[in-house]
């Protein structure tokens, strides 16, 4: 009885064919968008920018036209002029001024505080860690109407009443920054190199200087952004504690504007078209930095 062997060069096919990926789930591939996906981006953009172009097309027309039907779809000729106006009358450049020292420190607080408090969270062994982080969570679901007059009590009753600190410190921290930061922290920052940082005889502070801020740069980036444009567009609380002749915020300022018994609705779209342009331009210069710092940041997870 003879038993023949069969080289390894004569295996059958069958036994040395391999599953082919297809080309676009292959290492390196590109991913190549089709017709429909161009299309529902495009829908999606439009509709983004719809209220944006809106707003100017009415800051552009007069009252008259506005009531008309159907509305115009198109430009007018009155824009700098509603804007003037609009500028003049609500007196924007002091709420313009306001606005931004009450956004920016508010923005750079919960900055700094929330990437702190993410650290401990996320890195530190203490007592009571996670059910303090539940604390932290359950303040998010209750309604922020709720804290409106216990708050306009304490106001009124440190005499903050129409003065810029009563905005700023109501504002100075947010559960969703802390819990956005520690979530970060989780992936982005290694425990290996907190151990190394501390056997080389770095304090807590050090640390957290040295360490913490530069891992969590990115994502304390995309939180400052989201936190000036969440106090830049803050409307209830600002409008409660301020008045328009006094210290008002760009918010307060455009809800004065075409007071009377048929409200100019031109003028009012002209002041918010104002209120608007700061944020778009600030997004506009820094928003490739801002995704750039997401991208690396998710990198280095």
């Amino acid at each position: 009885m003879t038993t023949t062997l069969t080289p390894a060069s004569e295996t059958p096919p069958e036994k040395t064919r391999r599953v082919r990926r297809p080309k676009a789930a292959r290492a390196g591939g590109t991913l190549h968008a089709g017709p429909i996906a161009y299309v529902i981006l495009a829908l999606f953009t439009i509709g983004s920018l719809f209220p944006l172009v809106w707003t100017a097309i009415a800051a552009s027309r007069d009252n008259q036209r506005l009531a008309e039907t159907p509305p115009p779809f198109w430009f007018g000729s009155n824009l700098f002029d509603n804007l003037d106006l609009a500028w003049n009358d609500a007196n924007l450049g002091e709420a313009f001024l306001n606005t931004t020292f009450v956004a920016g420190v508010s923005a750079a607080t919960i900055v700094f505080l929330s990437t702190i408090a993410g650290f401990a969270f996320a890195k530190l062994r203490f007592k009571g860690r996670n059910a303090m982080m539940l604390i932290v969570i359950g303040t998010m679901m209750v309604p922020p109407q709720l804290s409106v007059i216990p708050l306009y009590m304490m106001v009124a009753e440190l005499d903050w009443a129409d003065q810029l600190q009563a905005v700023i410190f109501p504002s100075l921290v947010s559960a969703f920054g802390v819990f956005f930061m520690r979530q970060y922290l989780l992936q982005a920052l290694p425990d290996e190199i907190i151990e190394a940082a501390r056997v080389d005889g770095a304090s807590s502070w050090r640390v957290i200087w040295h360490v913490v801020f530069p891992a969590a740069r990115p994502a304390m980036a995309v939180l400052g952004m989201l936190m000036f444009v969440q106090t830049w567009n803050d409307f209830l609380w600002p409008f409660l504690v301020l008045t328009q002749n006094g210290n008002p915020t760009v918010q307060v300022a455009v809800a004065g504007l075409g007071r009377g018994y048929t409200p100019d609705q031109s003028l009012i779209m002209a002041g918010a078209l104002l209120g608007t342009l700061p944020l778009l331009i600030v997004f506009a210069i820094f928003g490739k930095q801002i995704v750039g710092g997401i991208m690396q940041g998710a990198v280095k997870g």
